[in-house]
């Protein structure tokens, strides 16, 4: 008897929140034949962003009231404050709607106020593309990178999520929440170029080394082993200097340290 009730009372929106999430799959191959159209009116499709640096793949929609416009700016701002790197030179990000009914105007509107966002980037539909097209290509992005998201009402329900690829356009790493912090971003970059990114690949390597993807918390922490690793690694190089100086300056004569000749 009691059933009927329990079921009454539950909240519709839990049944929302269960559609909505993240299904990680790192390594797949995003299918980068899809057809879509940039802002400016143009077919394009997805291999035409790949290939010459990774790829920051966020999901939205443009008439979004709240999530989206806030993901956009709090990322244009990480892009701005995480240094070595450009978005005009060494990597992009494409934003796809997952929208199927968008207007060209409202795509348009969308990636203008965005790329004022970002002065120093002079093509920005070429650097940070905004795409819309058919629910049959939306359909097969998205579930190529395991994105779940419903529609409620007029509006949609869906994850706050960076999608990190790597050149040839293989998921990498995902990056939570509608604020990402600057560290996390570029060693998610390194990490998806394999340290081929930005002007010194030995300073990329070093941040890879002392950094680790936590996959409880989605964070990359400091990896304290590695750090004792180096730490000892540069005592030793410390101690061989000194003692060939001590070499170098005592070992021809065999006089001891502190004895005059």
């Amino acid at each position: 008897m009691l059933l009927p009730v329990a079921a009454l009372a539950a909240d519709p929106q839990d049944a929302v929140l269960q559609e909505v999430g993240v299904d990680e799959v790192p390594g797949v191959q995003i299918p980068f034949d899809l057809p879509f159209t940039d802002a400016s009116g143009k077919p394009v499709r997805l291999a035409d962003f790949l290939g010459d640096g990774p790829v920051l793949l966020t999901l939205n929609y443009y008439t979004c009231p709240m999530l989206c416009p806030l993901t956009f700016r709090n990322l244009a701002a990480t892009m701005e404050r995480m240094k070595g790197f450009s978005l005009a030179r060494d990597y992009r990000v494409v934003t796809v709607s997952i929208d199927p009914g968008e207007i060209p105007e409202i795509a348009r509107a969308k990636a203008n106020e965005t790329h004022r966002l970002m002065p120093g980037v002079r093509d920005g539909d070429a650097r940070w593309p905004f795409l819309y097209g058919s629910a049959g290509s939306i359909r097969r992005l998205t579930e190529s990178v395991g994105y779940r998201y419903t529609k409620v009402g007029r509006e949609f329900a869906h994850p706050a999520v960076t999608i990190v690829l790597s050149p040839g356009g293989t998921v990498s790493r995902y990056l939570y929440g509608v604020e990402i912090d600057p560290r996390d971003l570029k060693l998610a970059l390194i990490e998806a170029s394999e340290g081929k990114i930005g002007a010194s690949s030995t300073a990329n390597a070093l941040l890879m080394y002392c950094f680790r993807y936590d996959p409880v918390g989605k964070k990359y922490m400091l990896y304290a082993r590695n750090i004792m690793k180096a730490a000892g690694a540069v005592t030793l190089v410390l101690l061989a200097g000194v003692l060939f100086v001590l070499w170098r300056r005592y070992g021809r004569t065999g006089a001891p340290p502190g004895k005059g000749e």
